[in-house]
């Protein structure tokens, strides 16, 4: 079927001779329409005007009216981006909220501002004590159009000014109520901004009591999380800014690369750069200290800070020179949203594991069982943030070494002396199960993996300890003793390949078998606390399954609240300084 078609499109004019069966046909006319529908929907959207003076303020409403449709059909059309100087973030939020109420200026009236203006207005100046940034919500925009529509009487008339100011103000709350309740550190995938079963429930709802004149603070009060320790942190957060220092200080990047010696030069220079800035040296980059002055200098600067007086630039002296008040304070902001991130109530008993705390707590009926110290991952091998339940037990357990660590620790070993195994008190066994000789394999040939299982025995000397607690979860990490308890002692405890340690693995293991007990018949209960101790005394190698899995939750906060003071821990992992960097805009 021979056709000829003329297509009139914005940028020109063709005709174009085509060859087509009916399939075809409707393919192109589809393709046409679509194209004409863009180019009428394009010609509809005007651009915002610079100015519009309206001289009859009765009158002015309906003006900002046109002009707020308008500004979001830009909007809209344009990701947010209404033009240079104007972007809503809550853009879809926004419009659906002007599209509820008609269009209609919401925080002014015939030229004069609502008086719902300034409570939320003076709502800026206290943002921080909720760890908001007020610079990420047109702060300086809303001031200044606050001020010049208030002070003067011909920029008051003008209603392109008044439509910028309702739309801000629109965008801010939405963005504000959306990080005082979801938090910022959320993919936008699951944001709440493009979930739109937020729009009418929790956006419009809560701008419909604020407008309606119900009081800013309680509205944001009910937004936040309920727990006791969000509550407590928060109460921390005015004396913490009262008296907070807000200068900006040399950030020290580190580890840095050691055999690099550009690398090793920057990190040198920061490092003297900082201590010089704290007042701690004086910094002359034409005269560098030697290595027994740096060692000198480090040593007065660690007694003075109550560190490990050795004279390096490790890792303790680095995170106490980064850990300047704005840094705290942005770990305060990171950790309120952490607790966003929890479910709205926790269970009555759980195990709840902070890294930066070094500490396992267990939580019974809302007070704290006991608590213990723990070992986690070290930096390059974290302890993954996870939810989960104690499902078993085992009793002197066996260890299978993850591939990760044969990858990295073993099959190295093994290529300069196959006796590597045996020294570490480590069997390799084949897929069928059979002792399998180190000594028979030719390890070089093997680069990332090997097809065989290296494990540990049970034993006193197992890297497992006594006991292990496992709990279901795709890193293969577990909870569990360890035949290095003298690390314990240690401040730092970052330590493992992934898994956490637990010093108090025996108060642990009798809690979770009495829980057992008041969920299930005695007589039907095969094991008690007698029992546990019993075949640890006797070395027997025993799995419990847990009648009532113990919910689980290892968690990363790097700020609390202890005895009503605010205590801060290393950001071992540089977790909260990425989530600043990846999440918080205006950064």
């Amino acid at each position: 079927m021979s056709v000829t078609c003329t297509i009139v499109t914005m940028f020109h004019c063709e005709r174009i001779d085509l060859d087509m069966n009916a399939t075809n046909l409707k393919r192109y006319l589809f393709f046409f329409f679509l194209i004409f529908f863009v180019a009428c929907k394009s010609k509809s959207v005007k651009p915002l005007k610079e100015k519009e003076i309206i001289l009859d303020a009765s009158t002015i409403n309906n003006y900002i009216r046109d002009d707020i449709k308008n500004a979001l059909a830009i909007a809209l059309d344009s990701s947010g981006k209404v033009h240079d100087s104007l972007q809503l973030p809550y853009y879809k939020v926004v419009a659906h909220y002007y599209r509820l109420n008609d269009y209609k200026p919401l925080w002014s009236d015939t030229g004069k501002w609502k008086t719902v203006v300034d409570s939320f207005y003076n709502y800026f100046e206290t943002a921080a004590q909720d760890g908001l940034y007020k610079e990420h919500y047109h702060y300086a925009s809303i001031k200044k159009l606050k001020e010049d529509l208030s002070t003067d009487s011909v920029k008051r008339k003008d209603a392109i000014l008044w439509t910028r100011a309702d739309i801000l103000l629109t965008d801010a709350f939405m963005h504000i109520i959306a990080d005082l309740g979801q938090g910022r550190i959320r993919p936008d995938s699951i944001a709440w901004k493009n979930d739109t079963s937020k729009y009418n429930k929790y956006f419009a709802a809560t701008l419909d009591k604020y407008l309606q004149k119900d009081t800013l603070s309680g509205i944001f009060h009910e937004l936040q999380p309920r727990y006791s320790k969000y509550w407590e942190l928060k109460a921390c957060i005015k004396p913490f800014l009262d008296s907070m220092d807000t200068k900006t200080y040399t950030y020290i990047q580190y580890p840095y690369k050691e055999k690099d010696k550009e690398d090793s030069i920057r990190f040198v220079n920061n490092l003297l750069q900082r201590l010089s800035e704290g007042g701690f040296v004086q910094y002359d980059p034409a005269n560098m200290p030697d290595l027994l002055e740096l060692s000198a200098i480090l040593k007065k600067f660690q007694k003075l800070k109550k560190l490990t007086v050795d004279g390096k630039a490790g890792n303790e002296v680095v995170n106490t020179l980064n850990t300047t008040d704005k840094i705290k304070y942005d770990r305060i902001a990171v950790t309120l949203d952490r607790y966003k991130q929890l479910p709205d109530s926790l269970p009555e008993k759980f195990i709840w594991v902070n890294i930066p705390g070094y500490y396992l707590q267990l939580h019974d009926s809302d007070s704290v069982a006991f608590t213990s110290k723990i070992i986690c991952g070290k930096p390059k091998t974290p302890t993954p943030l996870l939810k989960g339940a104690i499902s078993d037990l085992v009793i002197y357990p066996t260890w299978t070494v993850p591939a990760s660590i044969i990858k990295k620790d073993i099959l190295p070993a093994l290529k300069r002396d196959p006796g590597y195994l045996a020294r570490k008190g480590l069997n390799l066994y084949d897929n069928e199960g059979e002792k399998v000789d180190p000594f028979s394999v030719n390890w070089k040939k093997y680069k990332t993996g090997i097809p065989y299982k290296v494990q540990q025995g049970s034993g006193d000397d197992n890297a497992l300890g006594v006991i292990k607690f496992n709990f279901r979860n795709p890193f293969d990490v577990y909870l569990h003793d360890t035949n290095e308890r003298y690390l314990f002692k240690r401040n730092i405890r970052s330590l493992s390949h992934g898994c956490v340690r637990v010093q108090e693995w025996e108060k642990l293991a009798f809690y979770i078998v009495r829980n057992d007990s008041t969920h299930v018949l005695p007589d039907t209960l095969k094991y008690n606390t007698d029992s546990i101790t019993s075949w640890i005394a006797q070395k027997q190698k025993r799995r419990v399954m847990v009648k009532e899995p113990l919910p689980l939750f290892i968690q990363y906060f790097s700020c609390e609240v202890i005895d009503g003071k605010l205590k801060f821990y290393d950001d071992i992992y540089g977790d909260d300084r990425s989530l600043k960097e990846k999440y918080f805009t205006g950064k």
